[in-house]
């Protein structure tokens, strides 16, 4: 371990820590989203032909999963240096990484252009993406919680995440007013491309608000730095990485079965296209709404109360959730998607950025942060919405998936249960727990 002090160093005021980790997330997970709609409505017919459009769509599905598989990469590889030398510079960098492979997928001749060399492309482009992400989600995590007042914490910690919501719904809107302005032919040849385009115009935007802020307060205020960051988060803080990790696979898990796997599932029953992205887009929004006020919420009541119910409603709205999809009508598919997400996921999301940032200490924070949540994703929401969709074509119905909805918000309970209480904590702390 070395020792520096940095602790004359300008701080970032909190609005604009805010805007940076807000803004910045929404036009990196606008990105990653995109893959996650492409891949059910348009990668199985274009990269993934096959004579049963089922088997397409679990292809589709499995170059999804790889990017997620890929994320520990990118939060071990950003974390480390974020850890060493700061976490603005992972910042700029992993934005940059993500503009550039989402702005190349839009290029991508298809299977029919250039045969295997297109999913092969495909899936490269997905990896660093999945790359890109695994660095993100912690920095723009910390660029707040280490500069907010704790007792406010929570809820705008929280913020970080209406930044993935709006990330979400952004490029929800962008392919259905593709969608709507195409023909289906115009929409396969062409049309799908332009939402992976004009990422690189919100690249450039989000480089800009993010070269302006400076170091968080905690990193700065630390002496600590380590050799090998993440190795030292597994020394001294192992109950924390199994925590985050825990806590993770109903959230994440249940994220993608809510977001992506219902167009796939919709679109089998025979729901509109449009209907069933109204209720993503919808249940979002709504979401990304909900999200401070449940980080509020536990800024008054602790952090362990709030995520825990998330994941027991999640658990038990598995099955009303389904039987509402299969009503087929309209309000009832917006009310399934949208209580799945604003109150199921939202409770968990709204609570987990300042929870997971009050479990390591400040020399290790991003890198022990990274190591729960991202080896997380890999079980979770990369491989949920392939899982689910093997069920579902397994068993010929939804009641595998809801199962399946229910065991990963009983392990999630367990998780957050066998954790301590962290609210408020003091972040510039060396050996905080």
């Amino acid at each position: 371990m070395t020792s520096t002090s940095t602790s004359t160093q300008p701080r970032t005021p909190i609005r604009r820590a805010v805007l940076a980790s807000l803004v910045g997330n929404a036009l990196e997970w606008y990105d990653f989203f995109l893959y996650g709609t492409a891949a059910a409505l348009v990668f199985n017919h274009l990269f993934f032909p096959t004579v049963d459009p089922l088997a397409g769509t679990i292809a589709a599905f499995g170059t999804y999963a790889l990017g997620f598989a890929a994320r520990p990469i990118g939060g071990l590889i950003f974390g480390h240096f974020g850890d060493r030398i700061g976490r603005r510079a992972m910042l700029v960098a992993t934005l940059t990484l993500m503009g550039a492979a989402t702005f190349l997928i839009g290029l991508l001749p298809t299977y029919e252009q250039i045969g295997v060399a297109a999913p092969a492309l495909l899936t490269v482009l997905r990896v660093v993406q999945g790359i890109a992400v695994g660095g993100e989600w912690g920095g723009g995590v910390l660029l707040i919680s280490e500069n907010a007042d704790p007792r406010r914490r929570g809820m705008l910690s929280a913020l970080s995440q209406t930044g993935v919501g709006v990330g979400f719904v952004l490029s929800a809107l962008v392919f259905a007013v593709m969608a709507a302005v195409t023909t289906d032919e115009q929409f396969l040849a062409w049309g799908w491309r332009v939402p992976f385009l004009v990422g690189v115009l919100l690249m450039a935007a989000g480089l800009v608000i993010r070269m302006k802020v400076l170091e968080t307060a905690a990193f700065s205020e630390t002496r600590e730095r380590h050799r090998v960051p993440a190795l030292e988060a597994l020394r001294r803080h192992p109950r924390a990485v199994l925590v985050s990790f825990g806590a993770r696979i109903a959230e994440n898990g249940g994220s993608y079965i809510f977001l992506t796997f219902v167009l796939a599932y919709a679109s089998k029953i025979g729901i509109a296209g449009e209907v069933a992205l109204t209720a993503v887009v919808l249940g979002m929004a709504v979401e990304a709404l909900a999200m401070p006020a449940w980080g509020a919420l536990s800024d008054r009541i602790g952090r362990r109360p709030v995520y825990t119910f998330g994941a027991v409603a999640m658990a038990l709205w598995a099955w009303p959730f389904f039987l509402l999809l299969d009503t087929r009508e309209t309000p009832l598919v917006l009310l399934a998607v949208v209580v799945a997400n604003a109150v199921c996921h939202g409770a968990m999301i709204g609570t987990q950025p300042a929870f997971f940032s009050e479990l390591f200490g400040s020399g290790v924070r991003y890198s022990g942060v990274a190591l729960g949540h991202e080896m997380a994703s890999v079980l979770a929401g990369g491989l949920s919405p392939l899982i689910a969709t093997a069920l579902l074509a397994w068993a010929g119905g939804w009641m595998p998936v809801a199962v399946y909805l229910a065991v990963m918000g009983a392990i999630t309970v367990v998780a957050v249960l066998a954790s301590r209480e962290t609210v408020a904590r003091d972040l510039t702390a060396i050996g905080a727990r």
